[in-house]
């Protein structure tokens, strides 16, 4: 699966660039510190000031690792939801980076 972007911790969360052919912008996942609930989300996602979408720890099946499942939702994505998984970058020594991994619903 292709990365559409990369991230670096930051504190709690997480800072960097959703990049895809039309789209490039500053990204934001942050914890969400109102939840209240286990369905709700654990991270919220921003872009440029606006929420445009979810995170959610979840453990995989095979490694037994967590990892953050993202939801985005925008207008720029047109009438679907883009999903997609914060993994470790390819090639990166540094613990604290990440890539925003495609994760095609069909």
């Amino acid at each position: 699966m292709p990365a559409i972007g990369h991230v670096t911790r930051d504190g709690e969360g997480f800072k960097g660039q959703l990049k895809t052919l039309s789209i490039r912008t500053e990204i934001e996942i942050l914890p969400n510190r109102s939840k209240s609930s286990d369905t709700q989300p654990d991270y919220r996602v921003s872009a440029g000031g606006v929420e445009v979408g979810a995170g959610w720890v979840r453990r995989g099946e095979m490694s037994g690792k967590d990892y953050v499942s993202l939801s985005l939702a925008a207008p720029e994505f047109g009438p679907r939801r883009l999903y997609a998984n914060l993994g470790r970058a390819a090639g990166q020594d540094d613990d604290d980076a990440f890539a925003i991994i495609w994760n095609p619903a069909d």
